[in-house]
């Protein structure tokens, strides 16, 4: 086992680990606070995966925006009170999610395996023109950060300008501050 491969292992436990603990902690702060250090452990996965661009998106939306939203969000509410910790497990919630999940994970056989030479991504024009000219039209080493950036870059534009304008109008709603 590489380091690299036990680093992922222990990070995706982790990731796991808080995952579990914001399903079911009671309490919105701490759930908030759980699904932030899952959403910063996914973060850390993709950068341990060579893909920066992935990891710098979900930190900063994942970890950040999203927290800071929610944490927004439970200062202008009022926090339930109550002793216990954790919420119950409602049974036929986990039945769908089993079933759901059990559903697509049968697609999975149907996908080429990783690194196939004959798979449609790796045997495809295009991933050949962008690997071939990347760095050189770009100046960019990094083949998917010059497709995202260069290539795609008044896309990622407009991605990052809707999250923004979604970002600004659930502040404005927030400030109303209409709650009864």
């Amino acid at each position: 086992m590489s380091a690299v491969t036990a680093e992922l292992a222990v990070v995706l436990t982790f990731s796991v680990l808080t995952a579990l603990a914001a399903i079911f902690l009671r309490d919105v702060l701490n759930a908030i606070i759980a699904f932030a250090a899952f959403s910063f452990g996914i973060a850390v996965a993709w950068l341990l995966l060579a893909a920066p661009d992935v990891a710098l998106t979900e930190a900063a939306v994942g970890a950040g925006i999203t927290t800071v939203l929610f944490l927004v969000t439970i200062a202008k509410t009022v926090r339930p009170g109550g002793e216990r910790l954790f919420e119950p497990i409602e049974w036929r919630s986990v039945a769908v999610v089993v079933v759901l999940a059990g559903t697509l994970l049968t697609t999975v056989r149907s996908l080429p395996a990783v690194g196939s030479p004959t798979s449609p991504v790796a045997t495809s024009r295009i991933t050949e023109y962008y690997l071939e000219n990347a760095y050189p039209e770009t100046g960019v080493e990094n083949v998917v950060t010059a497709v995202l950036a260069a290539y795609r870059g008044f896309d990622t534009l407009g991605e990052a300008t809707v999250v923004i304008a979604a970002g600004l109008a659930v502040l404005l709603v927030l400030r109303q501050e209409a709650y009864v």
